[in-house]
């Protein structure tokens, strides 16, 4: 979903020349002819513009009087004052009443542009720190949740009801679902709100650790043990605790464990008496946790003490409805620490999503939105920014680039299909290289399988090797066979982001998603020419 510029302008062509500039660049354009009118618009609950650009002297209600109704009113919209007067003490007075830059007209397209670039990355980065806050101080609640589907909706009713209460919860999903969110989101909207939220992934832990993690131990209880340690449960105290894949812990730990929800109380490691703690217990799994119990990985007594109050959270695949507003979330967020103006995706890109499985669940959207935004150069993420999920999409697989043919021409070949077209490279190789993939087959197709003894029937033909050697334009397997060194195919990588960069090491190095300094370091170390910016 594309941005809200909101033009504010008593002047029509004034604001006939900003709406063509700042709608060349994808924003939705929102206009008032003045103060009144603007106040008007603003008033109303579907009305929620992204950046306010706004003239400061116009008749009847100017810019600084709209600037004191939306500042009485708790509007929070980042906003551009411009006005022909610029003054430093108009300056001055626009930055008191929150304005966010100050332009005196007439301004140029370029400073235009990124004066609202930089407002909104602003305003998204305060909404991102906000909600970071939240989580870190346990104030994070449901209503913070990025879930409108009816499965999530059941979710957040039964979130609630168990918020309510001391009772211990068990939260049950497959990885990637968001089970940390609910556990935070329970105790944002709990009277512990605002207390310690204590996290320990239980499967992370090294199994002779474990004890004195959880509970603490004293100053030499055991070897390496030099001073005192409180434990989890300790640090919880007033607040929660979340046993995250708890069904990893070990048997002996869970019997404490047990003792420790029902009396209230742990015992230190080398500890001569009990420490009480006051602490809710949130724990989550993505076993099966009736099979741990059957097959004796999980004591019957403490599962049925830890899943008083069940909650589970559908996958991804079983609520795709959420898919579009998390997708924009991500978007955003990602658009903002890459500097790039990505507004939103396309109708066909969402479709495709909403017909892919996702087993990584949310984690997976996430990780797939970055990768987009790195790949994307428009101002929208459409089918071709998704490759991997449109590989797995039928119908959507052939609408991304195709891998080149293996049948190309020794230059095509070595310089790869992102330099078709381009000026030869002008890096010598670190070896000579054949245009071909040797045959590792017999003719006949037939492959001997030396496990079995018998004739099994050739299912990838001869050239498919090739083709997926070179579907990057980095070869991968020499010509014995045998995959190349990375050290060397890294070398070729690197060569191919400079040719295709024209040696700007700021965007080589972005494109390969490193730091300036770490290629600077592998161009010296694999003797690579550096070519100056």
């Amino acid at each position: 979903m594309a941005n809200t510029v909101f033009i504010v302008d008593d002047d029509p062509t004034q604001r006939r020349i900003l709406q063509q500039v700042i709608g060349r660049e994808n924003y939705n354009i929102s206009l008032a002819a003045g103060g009144p009118e603007a106040w008007a618009m603003l008033q109303q609950p579907d009305f929620k513009p992204d950046v306010l650009v706004l003239d400061l002297m116009m008749p009847e209600m100017d810019g600084f009087a709209l600037l004191d109704k939306m500042h009485e009113a708790g509007m929070n919209i980042p906003t551009i004052v411009q006005t022909a007067q610029g003054g430093i003490d108009t300056i001055v007075k626009a930055m008191q009443k929150g304005a966010k830059d100050f332009m005196v007209k007439p301004a140029s397209t370029e400073r235009i542009l990124i004066s609202i670039k930089n407002a909104l990355e602003t305003n998204q980065l305060h909404k991102e720190i906000n909600r970071i806050n939240k989580k870190t101080s346990g104030r994070f609640t449901f209503h913070d949740l990025i879930a409108s589907s009816p499965a999530m909706d059941r979710v957040k009713a039964l979130g609630l009801k168990g918020a309510q209460s001391n009772i211990p919860i068990l939260i049950e999903g497959e990885s990637g679902v968001g089970k940390e969110v609910i556990a935070r989101a329970i105790q944002g909207s709990s009277t512990r709100s605002g207390k310690p939220f204590i996290i320990v992934n239980c499967g992370a832990i090294p199994e002779n650790l474990v004890e004195s993690i959880l509970f603490g131990h004293e100053k030499g209880s055991f070897t390496g043990a030099t001073s005192k340690q409180i434990g989890k449960f300790a640090e919880a105290d007033t607040g929660t605790l979340f046993l995250d894949e708890v069904g990893e812990l070990p048997l002996n730990v869970q019997v404490k464990l047990l003792r420790a929800i029902q009396e209230g109380e742990v015992e230190p490691v080398g500890a001569t008496r009990p420490v009480k703690v006051d602490i809710r217990l949130i724990s989550a799994t993505n076993k099966d946790m009736i099979s741990a119990v059957t097959h004796g990985e999980f004591r019957e007594d403490l599962y049925y003490r830890l899943n008083v109050f069940p909650i589970h959270i559908p996958p991804l695949r079983e609520r795709m409805e959420d898919i579009a507003d998390l997708a924009q979330y991500f978007i955003t967020r990602f658009a903002v620490e890459e500097g790039k103006n990505i507004t939103g995706i396309s109708s066909q890109a969402l479709s495709m999503m909403a017909q892919y499985t996702w087993p990584g669940n949310v984690r997976q959207l996430e990780n797939t939105i970055f990768r987009a935004i790195i790949l994307c150069d428009q101002n929208q993420l459409d089918i071709s920014d998704f490759p991997q999920i449109a590989a797995h999409v039928e119908g959507y697989n052939n609408q991304v680039p195709a891998a080149p043919s293996p049948h190309m021409t020794d230059e095509i070949y070595h310089q790869g299909p992102a330099m078709i077209g381009a000026e030869p490279r002008h890096y010598e190789p670190i070896a000579r290289r054949q245009n071909h993939i040797p045959e590792l087959m017999p003719h006949g197709g037939q492959t001997h399988n030396p496990h079995y003894g018998q004739q099994i029937p050739d299912l990838m033909p001869q050239n498919h090797l090739a083709a997926q050697s070179s579907m990057s334009g980095i070869q991968a397997i020499e010509q014995n066979g045998e995959m190349r060194r990375l050290e060397d195919v890294e070398a070729d990588m690197i060569r191919l982001a400079m040719d295709r960069y024209r040696g700007h090491m700021s965007e080589v190095a972005r494109k390969l998603g490193i730091g300036r300094s770490t290629l600077y370091r592998k161009v010296n170390d694999l003797g690579l020419q550096q070519i100056d910016e």
